[in-house]
């Protein structure tokens, strides 16, 4: 019988994300390799999702475990809008996730997640471990297994008032970066950039042509 350790190690893993708080916006991107140990198992994982309509979340861990989450914040999000008639705020969303991670701490979330988007209060990214400890983050952040590499780039790039096309640039510079040295991260990249106006996907088109320009 299979025990806890080989579920883990047998499970579906992602990494690397990046979030940056932009000027007027905030750019949230990731890789698309998931991981079983040693063994590609998909080179087309997603890894960022649509919390609301302008809150996203990026994933890094189990993915089973990602998705469940995604799931219940979303709904969350969505009934919270039905009842009140306004949106969540970045805060109130990420407090949540926070809570429902911190009450499974005696069997947690295998995740580390970005919450980022933007609000009445501004652009906005906090960082959650998987006991649910929630840190606001001013100017960027970095999860998986790639971000000693990503922080290394974005820290010695970063600069006050990041324009939200710099921010994409960086963002997709760092995983470049990440992917050329971290063997879990690998293979396409996918990036959104939101704004109070709208939560945008780029293109394959769009990610190939920037990474062309920063190899």
């Amino acid at each position: 019988m299979e025990g806890l350790g080989d579920v883990f190690k047998n499970a579906f893993r992602g990494t690397t994300t990046v979030g940056i708080v932009c000027d007027g916006g905030v750019v949230l991107a990731s890789e698309k390799r998931a991981t079983i140990g040693y063994f590609i198992a998909s080179k087309a994982a997603k890894k960022i999702y649509q919390i609301d309509d302008n809150v996203g979340m990026t994933t890094a861990g189990l993915v089973g475990d990602a998705q469940t989450l995604v799931r219940i914040v979303s709904v969350e999000a969505k009934l919270y809008k039905m009842r009140r008639g306004e949106p969540m705020t970045i805060k109130a969303i990420t407090t949540l996730l926070a809570n429902i991670l911190n009450a499974q701490r005696l069997f947690p979330f295998y995740t580390q997640l970005l919450v980022g988007g933007i609000d009445h209060t501004g652009p906005r990214i906090f960082s959650l471990d998987p006991l649910g400890g929630a840190i606001e983050e001013r100017e960027a952040a970095v999860t998986g297994s790639g971000s000693p590499i990503a922080y290394g780039i974005i820290e010695d790039r970063y600069h006050k008032d990041i324009s939200l096309e710099e921010g994409t640039e960086l963002a997709v510079r760092a995983l470049h970066g990440a992917i050329k040295r971290d063997v879990a991260s690998g293979d396409d990249i996918e990036v959104v950039a939101i704004t109070k106006d709208r939560y945008k996907e780029l293109s394959k088109e769009e990610i190939d042509r920037i990474r062309r320009s920063v190899s």
